[in-house]
């Protein structure tokens, strides 16, 4: 595998840096949350990269354990930041956590003990990097669906509430927008699915193929993964979902956008 060099790091980072000062000149007003992204994605990888060389060196189900919980917090807290409209104090909060808890880790689980099998079944090498990507997508697909509910109940309330008052239900009113807030979630993975290998070629496959494993078998790992991902994303979305829309309707069936912060 060539060897990057910090050079070749700042040859890159220049692109950025680039097409940040076109930005600037476009006034596309996007400048600034592009360097501060180029910035905490090398200091959060380099980061990562130093924890995981420590982990790998001392692998042990706690610290991998911690890991996965530390990861877990974050990328509840980044689908919080990312819905315009989000639930007011720790539901807003909760509920991504809660959903990504019980699709990302119980789907990552299942493949390390069940499907890779590999002794320990913690192995960091395995663990860290599946459950990274599933929370990743997971992540995505949940904070389109959630900010796509609560806009479709703030800006479609008349419409919502006029249904409550001829006798349907929370569930029923809301449906409609439900299913829309679902589908929006999954469009992302459903789309590199159906792309995949003919219009891109994913992340994991293309970094196995560089590392020098033989191309099929980078080709089952992505495989495997894509299905990984499907399932943790569309679950994860679902049950977020669920809790969105029972959290917008108070014990009497009635819609609650006092719960929603304004943007």
């Amino acid at each position: 595998m060539v060897e990057l060099s910090y050079v070749d790091l700042v040859i890159a980072a220049g692109l950025v840096l680039v097409l940040a000062l076109l930005s600037i000149r476009l006034h596309s007003n996007i400048s600034k949350q592009l360097v501060i992204a180029a910035v905490r994605t090398a200091v959060q990888l380099t980061l990562i990269g130093l924890v995981l060389k420590t982990l790998f060196a001392n692998a042990s189900l706690g610290w991998v354990t911690l890991l996965a919980f530390v990861m877990l917090l974050i990328a509840g807290r980044e689908v919080m930041m990312r819905q315009e409209r989000r639930f007011r104090g720790w539901w807003g909060y909760a509920a991504g956590t809660l959903s990504m808890f019980l699709s990302s880790f119980a789907i990552t689980l299942f493949a390390l003990i069940v499907i890779l099998g590999e002794d320990p079944w913690y192995a960091p090498q395995y663990a860290i990097p599946l459950l990274g990507m599933l929370l990743g997508n997971t992540m995505s697909g949940i904070a389109i669906a959630m900010d796509r509910l609560t806009h479709a109940a703030w800006e479609q309330r008349d419409i919502i509430e006029a249904r409550l008052m001829l006798g349907e239900r929370g569930d029923a009113a809301i449906s409609d927008y439900r299913r829309q807030a679902v589908r929006s979630g999954m469009i992302p993975i459903i789309n590199a699915m159906a792309a995949a290998g003919v219009v891109s070629l994913p992340g994991m496959m293309t970094g196995q193929i560089l590392a020098g494993a033989p191309p099929v078998e980078a080709v089952k790992y992505q495989i495997l993964i894509m299905f990984l991902i499907a399932a943790g994303t569309g679950l994860g979305t679902l049950v977020a979902v669920s809790i969105g829309s029972k959290r917008l309707f108070d014990e009497r069936q009635r819609l609650c956008l006092d719960r929603l912060r304004q943007p």
